[in-house]
């Protein structure tokens, strides 16, 4: 049975108008709540999605310094093993190489003829270098990245018959490492003799390479032999 309006005598009569906005105000509050609860959303959908590129990044960076680390460790083993290289080229190493060049560091005869100044590149002068006093140091300014006939630094293995691996197979060094050798009087001994008595000590730079010829590592040391 519909409900009868009973209108009261001290206000007016409520028209269909009226009645039909008073239906609408009491739906407005419910409509209102959806509306900020589809912004929360949003915003938490957003700052979810702002942490998950941040995450994301976080791990690629993470991955990259990790492969730039491993790199590194490669190009500084290839660095070692040319240094290592160099102690047996000087100390005449292994006997059973057939390109020996022990005889130019013969201690208290060293041949500096062999000592090219901007380092040699044929014969037994391959890659070494006079030393300069004046401008930069030899290993300064050779190629260590250069493979061709002509290069002006020793390759791992030219004068001791050793290998190394290197190329692209695999993760290794992209080229195998190579060295330069300077003379440095030996300043633990007297300086009253001429040149040929003189002792030298020798200034051994190698460089080593990762995966890329671009990822190098440097190391000296001073040889006495």
């Amino acid at each position: 049975m519909p409900k009868k309006i009973i209108e009261s005598p001290l206000m007016p009569a409520a028209t269909p108008e009226k009645r039909k906005n008073r239906r609408f105000d009491r739906k407005n509050p419910s409509a209102s709540s959806r509306g900020v609860s589809l912004i929360v959303v949003m915003i938490i959908l957003l700052i979810v999605s702002i942490l998950g590129v941040a995450g994301i990044q976080i791990s690629m960076m993470a991955e990259r310094g990790t492969r730039n680390d491993r790199d590194t460790q490669i190009a500084w083993q290839a660095a070692e093993a040319a240094l290592i290289d160099a102690e047996f080229d000087i100390e005449g190493q292994p006997a059973t190489s057939t390109h020996l060049r022990s005889s130019v560091f013969n201690s208290g005869s060293t041949d500096l003829s062999k000592f090219i100044d901007s380092c040699g590149n044929s014969g037994d002068s391959i890659g070494l270098c006079n030393l300069n006093a004046s401008g930069k140091p030899a290993w300064l300014t050779v190629d260590f990245t250069d493979t061709s006939s002509n290069a002006r630094t020793t390759a791992f293995g030219t004068y001791t018959d050793r290998t190394f691996p290197a190329g692209n197979k695999g993760i290794q060094p992209a080229q195998a490492p190579r060295y330069v050798i300077e003379p440095i009087p030996d300043p633990a001994v007297a300086r009253t003799q001429g040149p040929t008595g003189m002792k030298y000590v020798y200034r051994v730079t190698s460089m080593g390479f990762g995966p890329r010829t671009d990822i190098q590592v440097a190391l000296q040391m001073i040889y006495r032999n």
